[in-house]
C-alpha cells in the first residue's frame, strides 16, 4: 500500500505495516529526507523507528506521488497544523488530492485513506470534489501521542473507519487487524461522524485531566491528599482510573488543539461547547493554582530543579508544555529554576530562552 506524508506519524505507520509483511510506498517532498529512509541512515527521536527502519525490507520511499497510485490503498498522513482561528489547515492534504487528481480518474477504483486530524464535514466535502475521479474518501484516525507512536499504533483501545463502502470497510479493517496485537473495538461510521468522534474523544480526555487537577486542587487547599481521593473516584467503574491523576495540565500537539476545534465546530453548528471552554479555562486556572501554592511554600532562594519541561517525559515536544509554562513564570516571579533535561532539549531551550534558565544534561 501507499503511505503519503511519512514524517512523525506516517514514517511510523509506514514502518509498522511493513514490519506486518506490507510492501510499503512512502511519499514526500522532502528529498533529502527520503534519501536518509532508503539509505536507512534516519536519526529519529520516536522509539523504535531507527530499529524498525534498519531492519526493514519492504519499506521504498519517493519524492513521486505518481507511484503511489500504483496501489489500491493509499493512506494519507500529511500534517494539519492549527489555524490562529483555531480550525485546522487542510492545505497539505488539497496539495496531495490536487496532485493526485492531475493524473486523472483511475480504471480500478482506490481508496484515499486519510489519517491526519481535520474538522468535521471536510472528508464529505472533499469525496464530492473527487467523486467523478474514482476514489472514496475514508477517514481512519489514528490515536497515538508522541513518544509512544509504534506502540500506539499496534495497540488501540478503537478503531473508527469513517467510509461509504462495505470494501473499503473490510479492507481497512483486516488492515488493522494484522497491525494490531491487541484486540480493539472496531466502529463503522461515516466520515464525519468518525471526524466528530475523534475530536470529541480527546475532548473527554481533557475534561477528565482538568476534573481531576481541580479536585486536586482542593484536596491541597484542604491538606488532605488527591491521590486517596482520585483513587477512590476511579475505582468506581462508570468512571475509570485512566486520565484522573493530579499533575500538571494538558498540554502537547493534540489536546489542546482538538479541545479548540472541537469547540468552534460545535459554535457554528449552533451548540455552544459549555464543556470545552470550562476545560480550558480550568487548564489555565490550575497552573495559577500552582504558582501560587508554591509561592506560598518555597523560598526564592532555593532553586526550583525540573527533571522534565516537555509536555510528557517521553516526548521531545515543548509545544503548549504546562511543565514549562510553570518553569516559565517562576523565573517571572524571580525564581531560579534548574532545567534537568537530554542534551537536544537544553539546546531547543538556550535557542528559545537564552539565560533565563539554568541548565543540567542528562548524561
Amino acid at each position: 500500500m501507499s503511505i503519503i506524508g511519512i514524517g512523525k506519524l506516517g514514517i511510523c505507520l509506514s514502518l509498522n505495516l511493513e514490519k506486518r509483511g506490507y510492501e510499503i510506498t512512502g511519499v514526500d517532498i522532502n528529498e533529502k529526507y527520503v534519501n536518509k529512509i532508503n539509505s536507512k541512515t534516519l536519526e529519529s527521536d520516536e522509539p523504535f523507528v531507527e530499529d524498525y527502519l534498519k531492519n526493514s525490507k519492504n519499506f521504498i520511499a519517493t519524492t513521486d506521488i505518481e507511484k503511489s497510485l500504483l496501489n489500491k490503498i493509499i493512506f494519507i498522513a500529511v500534517a494539519t497544523s492549527s489555524l490562529e482561528s483555531g480550525k485546522y489547515d487542510h492545505s497539505q492534504i488539497e496539495n496531495v488530492i490536487n496532485d493526485i487528481l492531475e493524473f486523472g480518474p483511475q480504471n480500478e477504483k482506490k481508496y484515499l485513506v486519510i489519517n491526519c486530524t481535520t474538522m468535521p464535514t471536510y472528508c464529505e466535502k472533499l469525496q464530492e470534489k473527487i467523486k467523478s475521479y474514482n476514489y472514496e474518501i475514508c477517514y481512519n484516525p489514528e490515536f497515538i501521542a508522541q513518544g509512544t507512536i509504534i506502540k500506539d499504533q499496534a495497540n488501540p483501545d478503537i478503531v473508527l473507519i469513517g467510509c461509504k463502502s462495505n470494501e473499503a470497510y473490510e479492507l481497512i479493517s483486516d488492515i488493522h487487524k494484522k497491525l494490531c496485537t491487541n484486540n480493539p473495538i472496531y466502529h463503522r461510521m461515516s466520515t464525519t461522524e468518525a471526524e466528530i468522534t475523534k475530536i470529541a474523544l480527546n475532548c473527554f480526555l481533557t475534561t477528565k485531566i482538568a476534573y481531576a487537577n481541580m479536585v486536586g486542587d482542593i484536596s491541597k487547599k484542604t491538606n488532605c491528599n488527591p491521590d486517596i481521593i482520585l483513587k477512590a473516584i476511579a475505582s468506581d467503574s462508570r468512571v475509570g482510573n485512566k486520565y484522573l491523576k493530579y499533575g500538571f495540565g494538558f498540554g502537547g500537539p493534540c489536546f489542546p488543539r482538538d479541545n479548540r476545534a472541537f469547540g468552534l465546530f460545535c459554535e457554528e453548528n449552533g451548540i455552544y461547547p459549555h464543556i470545552s471552554y470550562a476545560t480550558d479555562q480550568s487548564n489555565k486556572s490550575h497552573i495559577l493554582y500552582q504558582l501560587n501554592n508554591f509561592e506560598n511554600r518555597i523560598s526564592k532562594n532555593e532553586i526550583v530543579n525540573f527533571n522534565t519541561v516537555t509536555y510528557k517525559p517521553e516526548s521531545t515536544i515543548l509545544e503548549e508544555s504546562q511543565q514549562l509554562k510553570l518553569a516559565y513564570e517562576l523565573t517571572e516571579r524571580g525564581y531560579k529554576v534548574n532545567i534537568i533535561e537530554r542534551e537536544k532539549i537544553i539546546n531547543k531551550l538556550k535557542h528559545l530562552y537564552g539565560k533565563r534558565f539554568i541548565y543540567t544534561v542528562i548524561k
